[in-house]
């Protein structure tokens, strides 16, 4: 299946979906949630991606905490956490084909789409920032989730269980 993106970031580019929906992932990607859980549990203060939801399917955007400006307390921790996403192009966090970042490439490698040198890239960021669990487990105590919300709402929005 092919999918023709129309929106105001990447007019005219298309992708083939070569993976079943959620299945096949490479063997070092274990995400904990499906990018629909995490736009329904409050991701992006709400504003990410709400203006290219043709491109996905309408169920992940049906109990979704959406917002056309960032609020921060459409979060799952209820704080700020994003930056404008020129700064993540500044700092080289955004590749192409996904002119969003890291969250974009999940949602479109979930919809079956494979490029393998951006996947491998992607999947070693994934992978790198585990070290955030790491750090809540060993500074908070069992159970409590408003320990570190910072790191916790950022676990989320990398679909890492941030209830750890």
């Amino acid at each position: 299946m092919k999918i023709n993106v129309s929106d105001k970031m990447q007019t005219g580019y298309s992708y083939d979906l070569i993976a079943p929906m959620g299945a096949e992932f490479d063997a070092g990607f274990a995400p904990f949630y499906t990018p629909a859980e995490m736009l329904k549990m409050g991701v992006f203060e709400g504003k990410y991606m709400n203006d290219c939801t043709d491109e996905f399917p309408a169920d992940w955007y049906a109990d979704a905490k959406l917002s056309d400006k960032p609020d921060e307390s459409v979060n799952y921790f209820g704080i700020k956490s994003r930056q404008p996403l020129s700064v993540w192009r500044e700092k080289g966090w955004v590749f192409e084909p996904d002119p969003r970042g890291w969250f974009q490439w999940y949602c479109r490698y979930y919809m079956g789409r494979r490029i393998a040198r951006v996947d491998e890239l992607q999947i070693k960021r994934w992978r790198g920032f585990a070290r955030h669990a790491g750090q809540i487990r060993a500074n908070c105590h069992p159970g409590d989730i408003f320990c570190r919300p910072r790191q916790r709402q950022a676990l989320l929005q990398w679909s890492y269980d941030p209830l750890i």
